[in-house]
């Protein structure tokens, strides 16, 4: 969907490169969908054949426990089988949350339906304004339907909140509303359809302000909730949290009952991406059956959010580093690097470039990196930072390298050095580094302590860096 909506991008920017269109040229939800459900699908059939390939018993059942080391399933027809086994792991992820007012059942829909919705939604209220809001806002915008985001608090908690509201700036552009500090309270339904008509009764969280809107398709994505109830954790004494359902656990991702493990979404603390809750299970399947000792790093997962501007992120956020670190161990950084012109791309190669970063928060000298720019290969167009300790790169694509920024950013967050970024237009690049050695933060007494993002240099007590990249694809048209 995101693919989607910067193919639409790309056709409006590509007139500014001589492409004419004689004819107008139109979006089809029905085929969209469709060919996402065929992908779907096939991911699904891959998974199946994987699981016979490796010899895995695959049990379509509901799962409960009844007694240590022994749980219940029960298949669709009602059929009860029961199985032992010395080890378990709970991956059974999260369900959409509703809002608990009238017609939210009845009238709205989740994120989950709305990648097999049948029809075009129309104009949409987003509600929430977690990653997954803002793509799914973010998405219908660049497909030019009206979109409307309702928030009840901060954009993308949990995120750098400079970062979050650049994001959200970028979304204003592409013509989302965001309507801030309301909460729904009621959705009626005025006319069916498909879609409808709704209206939506919101009312303010910093006083008594009510508001109305019309809508035809509202999109709730406030959260979700655990699926842990129900399965008979309370029976065998795995500890859970009353209020979120997720299960704590310690770092080798054990319950508070020995045999039980989690992994996913469930667990309580840990990032709700799938690509962790992956990583994680590999390596929780390794240490059990495999004599390793590699654990999950959780704080370094490098995380990527469409909307359709492509922000990607590595490490602690600054609010979270400052917590952690305390500010005054913290010196943060930032830069916005505009697009290379076209006389960079042809004339020369080696020639130095100064792009000073802005905004330093601190008077004293110590500073993370040089401040300069090497162009390199530039009749190819490739250009890259190279300070003595490298956190983050920017690559000019050539002409025939059109590729989106989030991709390759979950890629050079992965690295601890010399990276490269693709970068078609401009970029914000934020770095917030720490000198504390682990251990000696805030509150953690003597032992060693998580540390915030990417290396800056190899060895220890060497500088510590957490980054945040933020780049506008394909906006061609506004440069």
């Amino acid at each position: 969907m995101h693919q989607a909506a910067l193919l639409g991008q790309a056709l409006t920017d590509s007139r500014k490169f001589g492409w004419e269109c004689s004819q107008q040229v139109k979006h089809n939800w029905e085929t969209m969908t469709e060919a996402i459900q065929k992908h779907v699908g096939s991911l699904n059939r891959s998974y199946q054949r994987a699981l016979r390939e490796k010899a895995v018993a695959y049990v379509n059942s509901y799962g409960e426990f009844v007694e240590h080391h022994k749980i219940k399933a029960t298949n669709g027809k009602g059929q009860e089988t029961y199985y032992t086994a010395a080890k378990f792991v709970i991956a059974t992820g999260e369900r959409p949350r509703y809002l608990g007012i009238q017609g939210d059942k009845e009238y709205c829909i989740t994120s989950d339906d709305f990648f097999s919705l049948p029809y075009c939604p129309g104009a949409t209220l987003v509600v929430g304004a977690s990653s997954v809001a803002l793509e799914c806002a973010g998405f219908l915008a660049g497909l030019g339907l009206e979109v409307t985001v309702m928030v009840s608090s901060q954009l993308l908690r949990g995120f750098d909140q400079e970062m979050a509201e650049k994001v959200a700036s970028s979304m204003q552009q592409l013509g989302v509303r965001f309507l801030r500090k309301f909460v729904p309270v009621e959705v009626q339904q005025l006319e069916k359809g498909s879609p409808g008509k709704l209206k939506v009764v919101a009312k303010s969280t910093e006083g008594t302000e009510i508001i109305e809107g019309l809508y035809n398709t509202v999109l709730l994505a406030i959260g979700r909730d655990s699926c842990t109830k129900k399965i008979g954790l309370e029976k065998i004494g795995v500890k859970v949290n009353e209020k979120t359902g997720k299960i704590p656990v310690n770092d080798v991702e054990q319950s508070s009952v020995p045999y039980v493990y989690a992994v996913g979404d469930v667990v309580e603390g840990q990032p709700e991406l799938t690509p962790v809750a992956v990583q994680a299970g590999r390596l929780l399947a390794r240490r059990l059956f495999g004599g390793r000792l590699e654990k999950c790093d959780y704080i370094n997962a490098p995380t990527v959010v469409f909307t359709p501007l492509e922000y990607g992120c590595c490490g602690y956020a600054e609010e979270k580093a400052v917590e952690v670190y305390r500010k005054e161990n913290l010196e943060v950084r930032r830069c916005d690097c505009g697009m290379f012109r076209p006389s960079l791309l042809i004339h020369g190669s080696g020639d130095r470039i100064s792009r000073p970063w802005t905004e330093g928060r601190r008077d004293h000298p110590r500073i993370c990196s040089r401040h300069e720019m090497w162009a390199h290969e530039a009749a190819a167009g490739r250009h890259h930072w190279d300070p003595p300790h490298v956190c983050t790169g920017v690559h000019h694509p050539g002409d025939h390298e059109v590729i989106g920024a989030g991709h390759h950013a979950e890629g050079l967050l992965r690295l601890s050095r010399c990276c490269r970024f693709p970068c078609p237009a401009p970029v914000s690049v934020k770095t917030a580094c720490s000198r504390v050695s682990p251990g000696t933060a805030s509150g953690q007494g003597g032992g060693t302590a998580a540390v915030p993002s990417t290396r800056l240099a190899d060895g220890e007590g060497q500088p510590r860096c957490v980054l945040d990249v933020l780049a506008r694809s394909r906006q061609v048209s506004q440069d």
